[in-house]
């Protein structure tokens, strides 16, 4: 048996390629939309993928499921858990298998099993791992999806928050409780490789390690130590962050099936200032992916930034309308491939051009700038309220501390609630470190509101430098 691990460190998601060697055969499980390094990996390894399995439909990334099957006339083996609201549709086009609790099914000599595991959404389910070729009669492990994290497990909260199924969150833990009855009954020995890592937003406490076991995990595991089951619901769901707005958007896409990506459209480069100057003031998305530093020292006006960082991907699908067309605006045609892969890995497909940054900075006198600002130098205007301060953070930050007289609007509801800014005031945007606020000066200097600060290491130096 052959299993590889893949993880894309800007939506902390985890998929595996599994392959039976004695036959030749391989799945993908909850493969990620860019296929391409599993089909490396088979290719080097003489393998070949029948298969793609999803352990649920996903919210916070479009699957890679239905690329394998275009290209390789693979199997979709999909959830047929949870009721009419959370099953997949428009599979008639597709090869697939749809699964339900105790199913079975081999790959070559590799036995999958599956084990219903609602809580994070109804129609969630893991797949138990059995190596059939050798004389292993138990399973060595499963792949638990959004179910059991390292030390943490999946949130219930998303059918509400993202999708707005009203009254779902306290179900959803009622079943998660319920499906940590079965997961404690597993064998201690047996390894767990979850779906995500530290960072993503599908739990709040999740661990940076690959993988762990049922027995660690039932040691450990915060979720695991909670027997009484209105203690567990209360704990599980308070503290969640904020679900970025794109989650609603995948679980659609994933339910419905995402179109594949030869069926975006063809990227066109900018070449002149008169172009891009066009499009800015039609109102099209024009997103500089330059670092914060640079973007501050000067951008074109009407131009928001996201750097092209770890986080990239997260903001992006906060900070994107997905509705209209999108411009990228990079520093070198090297980055163009990886951050194209970035934005379609969260279903942002109406990207229509790109542009060289540097050729359209150089001698241009219309650039703006924001200027970076340290809490001692800005105290004694933010104290006496000559200043207008918004913090960008996350509720479950501001609720831990805040700077007196801030106006609370999270980074990922800015674009949306930047009518509630009202002042004549010098602007400081303000966050826990100073990126994500980098991030909301843009969004404002973009849509109008020029004097703009940035507060450089944000609260947490505010804390460390003004004693109060």
């Amino acid at each position: 048996m052959l299993l590889r691990y893949f993880y894309d460190e800007r939506l902390a998601h985890a998929s595996y390629l599994v392959g039976c060697q004695a036959t030749g055969e391989a799945i993908v499980v909850d493969p990620m939309r860019n296929i391409q390094p599993y089909l490396q990996v088979a290719d080097q390894e003489g393998l070949r993928i029948v298969g793609a399995l999803e352990t649920h439909i996903h919210a916070d990334f479009v699957t890679g499921s239905r690329e394998l099957a275009a290209k390789l006339d693979s199997t979709l083996y999909l959830s047929d858990e949870g009721d009419q609201d959370w099953k997949y549709q428009n599979l008639e086009s597709v090869n697939h298998k749809l699964l339900k609790d105790r199913d079975t099914f081999k790959i070559g000599n590799l036995l999958f099993e599956v084990m219903h595991t609602p809580g994070h959404t109804p129609e969630s389910i893991s797949f138990l791992l059995t190596d059939k070729g050798g004389s292993a009669d138990k399973p060595m492990g499963m792949f638990t999806g959004d179910f059991v994290f390292v030390g943490d497990v999946g949130r219930p909260d998303l059918l509400e928050k993202a999708a707005g199924m009203k009254g779902t969150s306290e179900d959803g833990a009622k079943q998660m409780f319920r499906s940590l009855k079965k997961f404690r009954n597993l064998p201690d020995y047996l390894q767990v490789w979850p779906a995500h890592g530290a960072g993503s937003a599908c739990g709040k406490a999740l661990g940076a390690i690959p993988s762990t076991t049922v027995g660690y995990e039932k040691q450990f595991n915060w979720a695991l130590q909670i027997e009484d089951e209105q203690i567990f619901i209360q704990t599980l769901l308070e503290g969640q962050p904020e679900p970025p707005k794109y989650f609603a958007v995948m679980k659609s896409v994933n339910k419905i099936g995402p179109k594949l990506l030869q069926e975006n459209p063809e990227l066109s480069r900018i070449n002149s200032n008169q172009e891009l100057s066009e499009l800015i003031q039609s109102g099209r998305q024009v997103l500089d992916t330059r670092d914060a530093d640079s973007f501050a020292d000067g951008h074109l006006p009407g131009t928001i930034n996201i750097p092209f960082n770890k986080s990239f991907t997260n903001w992006a699908g906060w900070l994107i309308d997905y509705h209209k067309p999108l411009y990228i605006l990079i520093s070198s045609e090297d980055v163009l491939d990886e951050l194209m892969i970035s934005l379609h890995s969260v279903g942002i497909d109406y990207i229509v051009g790109y542009g060289l940054i540097g050729q359209f900075l150089e001698g241009n006198s219309s650039l703006e700038s924001y200027v970076n600002v340290t809490p001692t130098e800005v105290y004694e205007q933010i104290k006496n309220k000559e200043v207008y301060l918004v913090d960008v953070r996350n509720r479950s930050e501001w609720n831990d501390g805040h700077i007196d007289g801030a106006q609370h609007i999270m980074l990922g509801t800015l674009p949306d609630r930047r009518n509630e800014i009202l002042t004549d005031k010098p602007i400081i945007v303000q966050c826990g470190s100073g990126v994500r606020s980098a991030i909301g000066a843009s969004i404002l200097q973009a849509n109008g509101m020029k004097n703009v600060y940035n507060l450089l290491g944000g609260y947490t130096r505010w804390v460390r430098d003004i004693k109060e």
